[in-house]
C-alpha cells in the first residue's frame, strides 16, 4: 500500500502541493490526474524519494520515504515522463546497471530482461548505443529497466507518451498481469480515457490541492472522466 497523509510541498514560497492525502491499495491500477503544472509530477517525485516534502508523511508499504529512502525504493520502480538514461551506454549495459543496484540474480534479469524486450519488439537493438534511439525506445529500455527487477510498486509519469500503439497495449496487458499479483500501479496521464478503462480508482489534482478521489464509478458517475475532469477545471 501507498499511504500519502496530508503531503506538502512549496518551491521558494510558491505551493507545489498542499495537504494531499489518499491511500493506493494492493492490487490496484490508480490513475493521478490534473492539467501540467497542478502538482502530479511533484508529488510523484516524493513517493519515490527525488525530492524531500515540506509536512506530512509518505508510507510504501508501511516504510517511510523519509526514514527509510532505500527500503523503499527498493520495492519500487520509477519511469519518467522523459527518461534521463546514460546516452553512452548500450541499452543491455544500462539495464543490467539497474539490475546491479537492485542486486537481481543473474537468472531472473535473463528471464525478465528476455520476455519484455521480446514484447516490446526490441531485442535486437539492445546492443544498441541508447544515444542512437528514438524517445519511444528509449522509454522502453526505462520500462524494461524498471521490470526487470519486479517491482512490487510500479509508479509512471505519463507512460504512454511517445509509445507506439502496440507498446501501449503491451504496458496496459503489464500492469493487468502486475495486479493479478497483488502489485501496486500508480500513474499520471493526460489519456483519460485510457486511464478511465483501466484504472479502478482515480485521484484528481488541480493548483496543487486534491479535488477528487474515490473509485472511477464513483468520480465519474454516469458521465465519462474526460467530461468530470473537464467540469472540474473550469
Amino acid at each position: 500500500m501507498i499511504e500519502i497523509k496530508n503531503v506538502t510541498k512549496s518551491y521558494g514560497g510558491k505551493k507545489g502541493i498542499e495537504n494531499i492525502t489518499f491511500n493506493v491499495n494492493d492490487g490496484e491500477i490508480f490513475a493521478f490526474i490534473g492539467h501540467n503544472g497542478a502538482g502530479k509530477t511533484t508529488l510523484i517525485k516524493s513517493i519515490v524519494g527525488i525530492h524531500g516534502f515540506d509536512s506530512g508523511e509518505i508510507l510504501i508499504n508501511g516504510k517511510s520515504i523519509k526514514d527509510k529512502p532505500e527500503e523503499c525504493k527498493k520495492e519500487m520502480a520509477f519511469v519518467p515522463d522523459n527518461p534521463e538514461l546514460y546516452e553512452n551506454m548500450k541499452a543491455i549495459d544500462f539495464i543490467n546497471f539497474i539490475c546491479d543496484m537492485y542486486e537481481i540474480d543473474q537468472k531472473t534479469r535473463e528471464e525478465n530482461i528476455k520476455k519484455y524486450a521480446k514484447m516490446f519488439e526490441i531485442e535486437n537493438s539492445l546492443n544498441d548505443p541508447i544515444n542512437s534511439f528514438s524517445h519511444g525506445m528509449k522509454q522502453k529500455i526505462a520500462l524494461i529497466s524498471a521490470l526487470a527487477h519486479n517491482p512490487k510498486v510500479l509508479i509512471m509519469d505519463e507512460p504512454f507518451v511517445g509509445l507506439d500503439p502496440k507498446a501501449v497495449y503491451d504496458i496496459k496487458e503489464i500492469m493487468a498481469e502486475m495486479t493479478k499479483e497483488g502489485k501496486i500501479i500508480f500513474f499520471s496521464t493526460h489519456i483519460l480515457d485510457v486511464a478511465e478503462k483501466l484504472c479502478s480508482r482515480v485521484a484528481i489534482i488541480k493548483k496543487g490541492e486534491l479535488v477528487k478521489v474515490g473509485s472511477m464509478e464513483e468520480i465519474k458517475g454516469d458521465k465519462s472522466l474526460e467530461k468530470v475532469f473537464l467540469e472540474l477545471e473550469n
